[in-house]
């Protein structure tokens, strides 16, 4: 809304502005001077000029920042990195016989071991509900095509019990030590 003119507002004077209040009931009464209008429009400039210089400088680093330890894990500056993540489906080929069931098992379970142990697989686990979705791995590695050469490695999927989805995922560099430390917390291997 602008200001209103004498014919609206017949008591309006020169240099009064006669606005609505945010209601839009009463009548709020600012007085306008020249000094107000020209303080105004200087520090309206003044701020659009230091905008862009404030633009050009570099973002705060936040205080627990370990550049060492970035470098270390891969971090960008949102401390993430690129992954692939695998999800474990069920394959047509799942072995019926127990016996060859936990055979095929434990080839498995020593495959993620070992790829764990290369520093490659940072995460795996299995889904407990017993549906199609079987489990999870999470790489460490830049592409879809470095993934699809290990999950190849895996027993499982090379005998068609496990089919393989692949999804390059963008998550928290922090996970490159989920291995080291889940070694400080567990008892015993599976």
């Amino acid at each position: 809304m602008g200001a209103a003119t004498g014919e609206a507002f017949p008591c309006a004077k020169p240099g009064v502005d006669w606005w609505p209040d945010a209601a839009g009931s009463e009548i709020v009464r600012t007085v306008v001077t020249r000094p107000n209008v020209i303080r105004t429009i200087v520090a309206t400039l003044l701020l659009c000029l230091a905008l862009p210089a404030a633009a050009d400088e570099a973002p705060a680093t936040l205080p627990n920042f370990d550049a060492e330890l970035a470098t270390e894990l891969g971090a960008d500056n949102y401390g993430m990195r690129r992954y692939v993540m695998a999800l474990l489906k069920a394959g047509p080929n799942r072995p019926s016989d127990p016996e060859a069931a936990a055979a095929l098992q434990r080839a498995h379970l020593d495959n993620i071991r070992r790829l764990a142990d290369e520093g490659v697989l940072v995460l795996a686990g299995p889904f407990l509900d017993g549906g199609e979705l079987r489990g999870i791995y999470v790489f460490a590695v830049d592409c879809v095509t470095e993934a699809e050469a290990l999950t190849a490695t895996d027993p499982a999927v090379q005998a068609g019990s496990l089919v393989m989805e692949l999804h390059s995922w963008y998550g928290s560099a922090a996970l490159m030590r989920a291995g080291e430390l889940h070694e400080r917390i567990a008892r015993e291997n599976p």
